[in-house]
């Protein structure tokens, strides 16, 4: 069962001046061993316990900008301040003034153990930049200089995985909302995507009920992996609501979903959460027959 609260990624976001419901979204690709996912919407906190499953012994945040921690000037705390504030033990390293404005990466460094990132991404907070790479416990400074070299000078959209060493994950948040990382993991991709369908289905039903957050049957494997195996890309819009019954319409994608991107006039698949009996179906849509397969 997983928390879902009312003020989740997909709860407080929205597109375009309409503020359409904002959808699920998912896209994977694997080369060389990584797996490259992009999703939304999913605040960081509420994956974090997807990256200490497979992260490193422990975790450098890279890069971290939130307007939930500013100083007497109204400009944001540094990460080492807020980490400090939150009561994360963690060391520091001073990347230098070069990294400034430097998309990706901070001018410090802070590095944790891998099971303290659920405290510090704990949702009293939103971070609208965050990026951390799973490193081994006592990682060197010279070996966070390397780090620091690789995504300082790497193009936007450049696989970063295979160059920064043995780590085995790395991930970037954008608002809040958009999800995009890297994984040595094969099974990473498929937990994503069922949190993404908790998160939209525990959304609703805590907007229906209006309880602050509720709790949500997560998918098995098996649910997120058929969507898979169907297709690389998919969006999601949530259909029926109600406090027994949640229903999501998913579409296959011919690429990754982009804010000006339609969701089609036309489900392929349906995935119902039965709210009380606490399991997850999918069936095909309207007017077809199967699985659909890769478009």
């Amino acid at each position: 069962m997983i928390e879902v609260g009312q003020q989740g990624a997909f709860s407080v976001n929205s597109v375009g001046v309409e503020r359409r419901p904002f959808p699920l979204s998912f896209g994977v690709r694997e080369a060389e061993g990584v797996w490259r996912v992009t999703a939304g919407a999913a605040r960081a906190g509420e994956l974090a316990d997807l990256l200490v499953a497979v992260a490193d012994d422990a975790v450098a945040v890279v890069s971290l900008e939130s307007n939930s921690y500013l100083d007497e000037d109204w400009q944001p705390l540094r990460p080492s301040l807020i980490a400090a504030g939150l009561g994360v033990p963690c060391t520091v390293h001073p990347v230098g003034s070069w990294a400034s404005g430097t998309c990706g990466l901070a001018e410090e460094i802070l590095v944790m153990d891998r099971g303290l990132l659920p405290r510090f991404l704990d949702g009293t907070w939103s971070p609208y930049e965050l990026a951390l790479v799973g490193v081994p416990a006592g990682v060197t400074a010279e070996r966070l200089d390397e780090l620091a070299l690789v995504l300082g000078t790497a193009d936007a959209g450049e696989p970063l995985l295979n160059r920064l060493g043995d780590s085995r994950v790395w991930f970037s948040g954008h608002d809040d909302c958009y999800v995009l990382l890297e994984t040595r993991d094969p099974a990473l991709p498929a937990a994503v995507l069922a949190r993404l369908l908790t998160l939209l289905a525990g959304s609703a039903l805590a907007g229906l009920t209006g309880r602050s957050s509720v709790c949500v049957p997560e998918p098995g494997p098996w649910l997120p992996e058929q969507l898979i195996a169907a297709a690389s890309h998919w969006i999601g819009a949530l259909g029926e609501v109600t406090e027994d019954l949640v229903t999501v319409g998913l579409a296959v994608l011919p690429g990754p979903w982009r804010l000006d991107v339609p969701f089609p006039q036309r489900a392929d698949l349906t995935a119902t959460l039965d709210v009380r009996g606490g399991t997850w179906r999918i069936t095909p849509a309207e007017g077809h027959e199967e699985v659909p397969g890769e478009r």
